[in-house]
């Protein structure tokens, strides 16, 4: 009986794998097909959760709970964050460097495909065990001994793999300076010649009655500085404007000041 279950399939499971399936297969594809690089990487991080969710209705708590941490959670993370500070978009130049790579990255993935279908083949018309002996000491000895002796070669040659193609990401992604850098003194000149602002960017509310980061500080003669505000906020308009209370209240300051000083002069007279 416990053979016969274990060739068997339920429906659920059924329904699982052709629904969730297709989904990855999708996302698989959008991988590849998306023009810009962090779409790529956020299909291929749905992919890799649609993964976990079989590994984990397959009996492989632990293998499921690493391939979200880690691989969903850890490295595609790194890659998406790596991809948005490099600033890979659809406008890069897409011109070989290397002859021949296209035929090279088909004939790779040709063998890939044929290893991949030659596997699931062998997978289904050789006997298994199950997952109740597979688990029979636990999910984490049982992965640990298929890990380090029967197929300890093909995960050292993985390792290899992947620090190869960390290590070619990185060369991929250096530019060599076709310039020489420009020094502090040169810079500051270009900043004079041009017209900026050379001196530090007043602080909000500086010379105000409020130092709230959305309004602007006023200049002495009471009208507001737009340097004291963010650009972000000045394109939002979220900039509170007190200038027309400030100058009322320069205004009322100077009349109480000359007030002060006629009755400062009669009194000396």
């Amino acid at each position: 009986m416990s053979a016969l279950a274990a060739y068997s399939t339920s429906t659920g499971e059924a329904f699982q794998f052709w629904v969730l399936g297709t989904v990855a297969v999708i996302g698989a594809l959008c991988t590849i097909l998306m023009k810009k690089a962090v779409h790529s990487a956020l299909c291929l991080a749905g992919t890799m959760i649609i993964l976990a969710v079989f590994y984990l209705a397959n009996g492989a708590y632990f293998l499921g709970i690493v391939q979200i941490v880690v691989y969903t959670g850890a490295i595609m993370m790194l890659f998406l964050f790596v991809v948005m500070l490099v600033g890979v978009t659809a406008a890069d130049s897409l011109k070989e460097t290397i002859k021949g790579q296209r035929w090279l990255a088909a004939a790779c993935g040709l063998g890939f495909g044929i290893l991949l279908i030659a596997g699931i083949a062998n997978a289904s018309l050789t006997q298994f065990n199950g997952l109740g002996r597979a688990n029979a000491n636990g999910n984490v000895e049982g992965l640990a001994s298929l890990i380090f002796t029967k197929y300890v070669f093909a995960f050292e040659i993985t390792g290899a793999l992947l620090i190869t193609a960390t290590v070619g990401a990185m060369v991929l992604t250096h530019r060599e300076r076709t310039e020489r850098a420009k020094t502090q003194r040169e810079l500051a000149e270009q900043r004079v010649r041009e017209g900026k602002h050379l001196p530090p960017l007043p602080a909000p509310g500086v010379y105000a009655r409020h130092n709230a980061v959305d309004i602007a500080g006023l200049l002495p003669d009471g009208t507001p500085s737009e340097l004291t505000v963010m650009q972000t906020l000045r394109e939002r308009g979220q900039i509170r404007d007190v200038s027309g209370e400030a100058l009322d209240d320069l205004k009322a300051l100077e009349q109480r000041s000359a007030e002060r000083l006629e009755r400062s002069e009669e009194a000396s007279k």
